[in-house]
């Protein structure tokens, strides 16, 4: 169905028809019932349409597109009940339900509220609480539709949320995330380090109607394989050496908000089956507890890990990867758009300019090559990262010049043809950039006596991607072996 703009305001508990009143169809069996609260209603200025049971008001919703049904619960062929579980069918979630119920059905009502509905009103009617429950509801549609508009609007301008790109890759992103983000589905974010995993849950999170309840995004791989369990679930007093006091877990501290557990992949194969169990009953025990405690979180998982080769290596299990990955949201690398790197620098430039209290106005000519030219292994957070470090060294008022760039930053670099010494790598022609990356990175360390910390400084990277770059040439040996 089409959303219909709204263009009623509300004064006073009055309406006030600025262009076309709001849409209400009313669904009653009962006829002198129907009319009053047709005649009722369209006194206060909204615009009326009628029906007589469940499938008429059906087939009138799809043909009229109303803003608000006001429906009867007992009537032939479909009763109310039916309704309402063919409207919320529909996925028209700018439909605002109000049941009618007689004396004695709360119960009908409240599960006519479980199932979608926006409120209830017992008969007789009360006139003043119909009126505050549709004026209440137009209110509620506005708000929703000019969110609507706004996301829209942000999308084309290549925003949403925290993340930034018009390219192909980030708009497919972006179409994804507004899908899913008003569910309370479970999603699995997948990318290198460094891409933007947590802003993909952030804004899903600002997106949903939890966003005003905790976000609490928890890394797996910085967390001891001693203390993991405690960290999610909490744990009781006493319950092992060095409890001293009870303590909540991740779960307790993201109740009815959302929960990113950040490369999972990291995750103790004994606490992942404990995690699928919490996930499928919604209940959780803390360690040393008695007794279960039912939790209402909506999960987010990600992994710099390819997924399916991490099941297939017995590093996550099956089972929980498929119960997370009910939505899979892939960013890619930064290299594969670097179309986007103009306007996030621009966005970047303005954060560092708050945060730092500087002025730069943004990237000369040269800088912008650059930036163009550079492979990114560290991608949008390395990206980020240079552009604090030029913010903080560039003047006032001023542009980011070659000089505040790292030294020799972006250069393409063509070996020699003589046979390489100890300081300097050879990469053959034909090879793939993982594999001059692959070589540079191990030369380096060899370089520099395995000091990882001083290979990263030299790299340009940080020490959390070198790690991780060397976990993936650990499993690419074992795989071959």
């Amino acid at each position: 169905m089409k959303s219909q703009v709204l263009v009623f305001e509300q004064f006073g508990g009055y309406g006030k028809a600025m262009q076309t009143p709001t849409k209400v169809l009313i669904v009653e069996d009962e006829v002198h019932a129907l009319m009053g609260l047709a005649e009722l209603i369209s006194g206060w200025g909204y615009r009326t349409e009628t029906a007589r049971d469940g499938v008429e008001g059906y087939e009138k919703v799809l043909a009229w597109d109303p803003a608000i049904v006001v429906t009867d619960l007992k009537m032939p062929r479909m009763d109310g009940i039916g309704l309402l579980t063919k409207l919320t069918d529909s996925g028209n979630s700018n439909l605002a339900v109000v049941v009618l119920t007689a004396q004695g059905s709360v119960e009908l009502a409240v599960d006519a509220m479980k199932l979608g509905a926006y409120d209830f009103i017992s008969k007789p009617v009360d006139a003043t609480r119909l009126k505050t429950i549709l004026a209440n509801a137009v209110r509620q549609r506005n708000t929703e539709l000019e969110l609507e508009v706004t996301r829209r609007q942000l999308r084309q301008s290549g925003v949403l949320g925290a993340l930034v790109g018009h390219s192909k890759p980030m708009q497919e992103v972006f179409g994804l995330i507004e899908r899913i983000a008003p569910s309370n589905v479970s999603v699995l974010i997948t990318g290198e380090s460094g891409t933007g995993k947590e802003l993909v849950a952030r804004t899903l999170h600002d997106l949903s109607d939890r966003k005003d309840r905790p976000f609490v995004a928890v890394n797996c791989a910085a967390i001891p394989e001693t203390l993991m369990e405690s960290e999610i679930f909490g744990h009781e007093k006493g319950s092992f050496t060095g409890a001293m006091e009870r303590r909540a877990g991740c779960f307790e501290l993201a109740e009815e908000g959302t929960l990113l557990l950040d490369e999972l992949g990291e995750m103790p194969i004994g606490t992942q089956a404990k995690l699928l169990r919490v996930l499928e009953e919604r209940k959780l025990r803390r360690l040393g507890a008695r007794n279960e405690q039912d939790v209402d979180v909506r999960v987010l998982a990600a992994t710099n890990r390819n997924p399916e080769e991490a099941v297939a290596a017995g590093q996550l299990r099956s089972d929980l990867f498929y119960r997370l990955n009910v939505f899979h949201i892939h960013m890619p690398p930064l290299r594969e758009h670097r179309e986007d790197i103009p306007d996030m620098v621009e966005a970047m430039l303005e954060e560092m300019n708050q945060k730092h209290g500087r002025r730069v106005v943004g990237v000369s000519a040269a800088v912008q090559e650059r930036l163009q030219q550079h492979e990114w292994p560290g991608n949008a957070r390395e990206l980020r990262n240079l552009m604090e470090r030029a913010v903080i060294l560039s003047s006032d008022a001023g542009m980011v010049e070659i000089a505040h760039l790292p030294p020799g930053f972006g250069k393409v670099f063509v070996p020699p043809a003589p046979a390489a010494d100890g300081n300097s790598v050879q990469v053959r022609v034909g090879a793939t950039v993982g594999e001059a990356e692959k070589l540079l990175i191990l030369r380096t360390l060899e370089h520099t006596g395995q000091n990882k910390t001083r290979a990263a400084e030299i790299l340009g990277v940080s020490l959390k991607t070198l790690h991780n770059k060397l976990k993936e040439y650990e499993y690419q040996r074992e795989s071959a072996s």
